[in-house]
């Protein structure tokens, strides 16, 4: 069975280059828009890894984070930031969220396969 990997992105072209390299890595990619669609998805489908963007509709990825971390039954899935936020700080605020790890975009996407790969092993 492939493991599962939630991703929360607002934008349809990030999640169509995220669909893709997920796919080659053999994972299985579970998707949301908003924040608010992030946390019932990782309620629901309890995945193995979430990659967050920041700037999302609504309730923002730092939330999003702190909520999915705040629950017992979610907190021990790794959530990996990936993100064009980065300005001085902005890494620090994603770690007091809650996050893992941290990638900015542009990202190399065998880089980030590696990582997610890193947290799946």
């Amino acid at each position: 069975m492939s493991k599962r990997v939630l991703v929360v992105e607002d934008h349809e072209e990030n999640r169509r280059i995220l669909r893709y390299l997920l796919a080659s890595g053999g994972f299985e990619m579970i998707e949301a828009v908003t924040g608010e669609e992030g946390v019932a998805a990782a309620e629901t489908q309890q995945p193995d890894l979430i990659l967050m963007d920041i700037q999302l509709p609504g309730l923002d990825g730092y939330e999003a984070t702190r909520r999915i971390k705040g629950n017992p039954a979610l907190r021990h899935i790794p959530i990996i930031v990936v993100t064009s936020y980065a300005l001085s700080g902005d890494d620090a605020k994603a770690f007091a969220a809650g996050c893992d790890a941290y990638v900015t975009k542009p990202f190399v996407p065998r880089e980030l396969l590696a990582r997610v790969r890193e947290f799946l092993a």
